[in-house]
């Protein structure tokens, strides 16, 4: 699964700035950064915060949108509300069968640039935050699934996101590893390479089994982590810089 990310402001300009146009990412960020939550150093995803996507319909160029999918067909902001606490990651398995998210899949496909994620370890009856990031300190490219929703009442145009997740890699299953959940998880990390290709269209059924076949486990050895201070209770310092730095607990064994 995939709750808590951090997310710098250059690692979500990372596609903007693939053609080096300064002139047309600092237009992004005078439009678009002032409606985000951005700079995040830590957010869950329960907080629903603001984000920079890329998505199938503009590639190149992001729009902002809050994370928790919310599909057209929701009724009203009650039913929104009840919903997008349980579309905050999407099972890659499944992304082309589950009503909530089998029409964005076909149509709508995103990526998201963050820095890193956090994902908690238990260990002797206590959870651990770790933090998880690339070795080689780039952005990851998380897949994501986006929809619009119209708010009847107010008739507010609601975009929103859901990112995918898959089987948890060799280093997840170790630092993922809650009893109650059944199998480790983590987010659906696109290669540099492979980025362009979730956001292709699909228009068959050989599409989709392309798509399919870009939910991978990203490669361990490319993933770097550390444990970092507590991300919950009265010990949290908030969106803080400090809060992904290294915090070593005495009381942890892990190898």
């Amino acid at each position: 699964m995939c709750y808590d990310i951090k997310a710098g402001l250059n690692a979500q300009l990372k596609r903007a700035r693939r053609y080096g146009d300064e002139k047309a990412v600092r237009q992004i960020e005078q439009e678009l950064i002032p409606f985000t939550d951005l700079p995040i150093y830590h957010a869950s995803g329960f907080q629903h915060p603001k984000l920079l996507i890329y998505t199938d319909e503009q590639p190149e160029r992001p729009t902002v949108a809050t994370w928790g999918l919310v599909p057209f067909w929701v009724k009203d902001s009650v039913q929104q509300k009840k919903l997008w606490n349980n579309t905050l990651n999407a099972r890659g398995e499944t992304i082309f069968e589950k009503p909530s998210f089998r029409t964005s899949a076909r149509n709508n496909r995103c990526i998201i640039y963050v820095d890193g994620f956090y994902e908690h370890h238990h260990y002797n009856k206590a959870t651990f935050p770790f933090y998880i990031f690339r070795k080689d300190g780039g952005p990851l490219a998380l897949a994501g699934l986006w929809s619009e929703w119209v708010d009847k009442d107010s008739g507010e145009i609601l975009k929103t996101f859901s990112i995918v997740t898959t089987v948890g890699n060799p280093l997840l299953e170790k630092i993922h590893n809650n009893p109650r959940i059944k199998g480790p998880r983590m987010p659906l990390i696109l290669p540099d390479e492979l980025e362009d290709k979730w956001l292709n269209p699909v228009n068959d059924e050989l599409d989709i089994i392309a798509i399919q076949e870009l939910i991978q486990s990203y490669p361990a050895e490319e993933l770097d982590y550390y444990t970092v201070a507590r991300l919950r209770g009265k010990e949290y310092a908030g969106n803080v810089p400090e809060i992904s730095e290294r915090v070593v607990y005495e009381d942890l064994v892990f190898s």
